[in-house]
């Protein structure tokens, strides 16, 4: 099987062009088939959804390739485990419009779009209710409302989904919207798109990011130094020409980036590439995804190895986010 693109492929088109078929998955990837029957139950209850810029960095016939690990469905998925849920971080309880999430004070998160390039299996949005936060004309008026009447907010986080996954002109008029509110002054775009399809990074997405107003971040989600190639690079370099802070945040993964040669590759490879890391989470107990959790003792003595071969500006800042809380909760290494 042959799956091709061609390097000047519009971004529309690599996202319109994914790979949403286990067998066709596992055909390409040369996949041993008795894995195949649970994948494709995995897939009924969750979507399989891989872009091919990020299919052709998967290593073929290892179902242990950490990039392949992070969006291939198992029968695990289906297993129930105590303490995971639907909804992990509790945005059902702090969802006052329709596709606005207000958790920490100053600053609200809008999901424009359902949409991602990439269905990660540990996800914790992967049960959210997409359908009823839809943004209508009206339902985009209300938020802009709730926006300019609430003068402690000062920065806008864009999420989905993938806010990127939103149109060049689509998200420059959200900006505009935004930019009239005087007492925001920050805006931030949450992303794994230009990491799955660089080509999202636009000559015009960049251009009205340059030319705003506000002082914009791009956090990008990486999880593993493999993930990072030339394209990405390049597409990096030109978010921060446009003076764009990039930074990045990862989840630990078991299997995939759990030892600290992991983290420490990652976060120098995110370095080289002009990223900073900022944020590495413990999972999200999310229904579904028990089987990438990692005990967070085991954790927290990983990143104390981690912050004694590293400087400071490349340890990210361990945290979990717990429903409820009115910040991140940062984890302490533990040094042996």
């Amino acid at each position: 099987m042959t799956l091709n693109y061609r390097s000047d492929d519009s971004w529309q088109t690599l996202l319109s062009h994914t790979v949403n078929d286990p067998a066709e998955l596992w055909e390409y990837l040369e996949l041993p088939t008795e894995s195949l029957p649970e994948a494709l139950q995995a897939a009924a209850d969750f979507p399989l959804r891989v872009p091919l810029p990020y299919l052709k960095r998967i290593r073929k016939n290892d179902l242990n390739d950490p990039l392949l690990q992070q969006v291939l469905p198992l029968g695990a998925e289906l297993q129930p485990a105590n303490g995971f849920n639907r909804d992990p971080l509790g945005e059902m309880d702090a969802n006052p419009l329709d596709g606005l999430v207000h958790k920490y004070r100053g600053r609200v998160l809008l999901i424009l779009t359902g949409a991602c390039a990439i269905h990660c299996r540990y996800c914790f949005r992967r049960h959210f209710p997409y359908q009823d936060n839809r943004l209508s004309k009206d339902n985009w008026q209300q938020l802009i409302r709730y926006l300019a009447d609430d003068e402690s907010i000062e920065e806008v986080i864009l999420s989905g989904g993938d806010p990127l996954a939103v149109p060049d002109k689509r998200l420059a008029a959200i900006l505009t919207d935004i930019e009239a509110i005087p007492h925001i002054r920050r805006l931030r775009i949450h992303s794994r798109l230009p990491a799955v399809i660089p080509q999202r990074i636009t000559d015009s997405l960049t251009d009205r990011l340059r030319d705003s107003r506000l002082k914009t971040l791009m956090v990008l989600h990486i999880n593993h130094a493999q993930e990072i190639d030339q394209q990405i690079t390049d597409a990096v370099s030109k978010l921060t020409r446009a003076g764009i802070q990039v930074l990045n945040q990862a989840v630990v993964l078991k299997g995939i980036n759990d030892t600290v040669s992991a983290q420490k590759a990652l976060s120098e490879t995110l370095f080289d590439a002009g990223i900073l890391p900022y944020y590495l989470f413990v999972l999200d107990r999310v229904e579904g995804a028990a089987h990438f959790e990692v005990d967070e003792t085991q954790v927290r003595k990983m990143m104390g190895e981690l912050a004694s071969c590293l400087p400071g500006y490349l340890v990210p800042k361990l945290a979990r986010e717990i429903a409820g809380q009115s910040a991140k909760t940062q984890l302490p290494p533990i040094f042996s």
